[in-house]
């Protein structure tokens, strides 16, 4: 990547991560109340056996009470949460229930530090900066990028309005989400 676009991907980052953690938590608490009901809208249509979704980090989209409540409905639906095994490697999701005991990452983000490992067929992936064609940028450290290329998941990109761009830029191996989910409502990806 070029040093112009790597500068404009980072912009984009840090203004939709200062933008979020600057959003009141009244205010933030109203868009994810409205972001879970257009989950509750588009789980049945996807209909997963297995749902990854991410611990919430820095004032992302809190899916935790809606993962729950989707776990609740049925006992054969499992729950996961991404872990990485290894750097520079693709994330491995392990079973989460409340229940299970979690460790801290080097970010401070729970994780279950032992338990089945499972392959999701959907994934809740958060969203920094992101586009219509359901291009996202994450931290920078390509983990769904090497993931999401590893794997055959259905993706569906969770959060705010805010950090809506027109481009984000995206580079030959990142992967588009198939749907986004933000308070606005939810959108597949335009392709093309």
């Amino acid at each position: 990547m070029d040093t112009e676009t790597r500068v404009r991907r980072d912009a984009m980052r840090k203004r939709a991560q200062a933008a979020r953690e600057a959003t009141p938590v009244a205010r933030r608490a109203v868009w994810e109340a409205t972001i879970m009901n257009h989950l509750d809208s588009l789980a049945p249509q996807l209909a997963p056996r297995v749902l990854a979704f991410c611990w919430p980090f820095r004032a992302e989209a809190d899916c935790r009470g809606w993962v729950e409540r989707w776990l609740a409905k049925d006992a054969t639906r499992i729950a996961a949460l991404p872990v990485v095994a290894e750097q520079a490697a693709p994330l491995v999701f392990r079973r989460w229930a409340p229940e299970i005991e979690l460790a801290l990452d080097r970010f401070g983000i729970p994780f279950p530090a032992h338990g089945e490992e499972v392959a999701p067929d959907v994934a809740l992936v958060p969203l920094n900066a992101f586009d219509a064609r359901g291009f996202r940028l994450g931290y920078g450290g390509g983990y769904f990028d090497r993931t999401l290329a590893a794997m055959r998941i259905v993706t569906v990109g969770v959060g705010f309005e805010l950090g809506r761009e027109t481009d984000v830029l995206p580079q030959a191996h990142d992967r588009a989400m198939d749907w986004l989910v933000t308070e606005a409502g939810v959108f597949p990806a335009a392709r093309g």
